[in-house]
């Protein structure tokens, strides 16, 4: 089995590698990028010369696959049967056995190459490698972003609290010449509200500009959509009304006669 198969790429055109193919070694596969780059219409068959090797033919043009960081456009690659030259084997081994599978390697191994250590790496280890700084960045702006929410509703629940009774003797006389408990929740959580939608509207265009930067340091990403932006100030109008309503609404059924009396 090539390593075509092994990794179950995708054959745009042409045929992938077959030991029993003796003359193999003299044929050569391309992915897109490199056709592209060539300007090759019709690969399969054309002869090329690559170093000192001369007349290799295409049998194959595989479709583009990622081998390095999303942070770079797909670069041309080829690949060229050269048995003699195989330092590095790779497998697929079956999940749930891998122990079993790499002690039976390296006892293998160590058979045939015995004072040399047994050395292997895992892909998707070696792939994951190449975002442990988004990893990090993910990650400290989860933490960051939920300390940042927290103190926030526990400042907006106190400033809540602080104005719900320095305002006590003000609900009492509202209450008692008619204001309904809607009026006076909507008295109390209004002022917050638009502190809320102030530092939303601020913080919309900051944080669109610095997710716009940092996007583009990918060959490969997505488009900033108005509705993520809209969702997180929705949200945030959302958690404000929830903390300050807590407050509002405890203050909108004090009774109005305790509220003059204590007065």
């Amino acid at each position: 089995m090539s390593l075509l198969e092994l990794l179950d790429f995708e054959m745009l055109e042409g045929r992938t590698f077959n030991r029993n193919f003796s003359r193999d070694s003299t044929k050569i596969i391309f992915n897109q990028a490199a056709i592209e780059v060539m300007g090759l219409k019709e690969p399969i068959g054309q002869k090329i010369k690559l170093w000192d090797e001369n007349d290799l033919e295409i049998i194959g043009v595989v479709k583009d696959f990622h081998f390095q960081s999303l942070h770079t456009e797909v670069k041309p690659l080829f690949f060229w049967l050269r048995p003699e030259n195989s330092w590095n084997i790779m497998m697929k081994i079956k999940a749930g056995q891998e122990k079993e599978t790499l002690a039976q390697l390296k006892d293998h191994y160590e058979s045939y190459n015995a004072g040399f250590t047994f050395d292997y790496q895992f892909l998707d280890d070696e792939y994951q490698k190449l975002y442990t700084s988004e990893q990090r960045v993910s990650t400290l702006s989860k933490c960051f972003g939920g300390i940042a929410i927290l103190i926030s509703c526990l400042g907006l629940f106190g400033l809540a609290a602080f104005t719900a009774e320095r305002r006590t003797k003000e609900i009492g006389i509202r209450k008692t010449l008619g204001s309904s408990s809607l009026n006076i929740i909507y008295l109390l959580s209004s002022d917050f509200t638009k502190m809320v939608a102030v530092s939303v509207s601020i913080a919309i265009p900051l944080s669109y500009y610095l997710l716009d930067s940092w996007l583009e340091d990918f060959a490969y990403r997505i488009e900033l959509e108005w509705w993520f932006f809209l969702a997180a100030g929705l949200g945030s109008l959302i958690i404000a009304l929830l903390t300050v309503g807590y407050q509002a609404v405890k203050a909108a059924n004090i009774n109005p006669a305790s509220c003059l009396r204590d007065e």
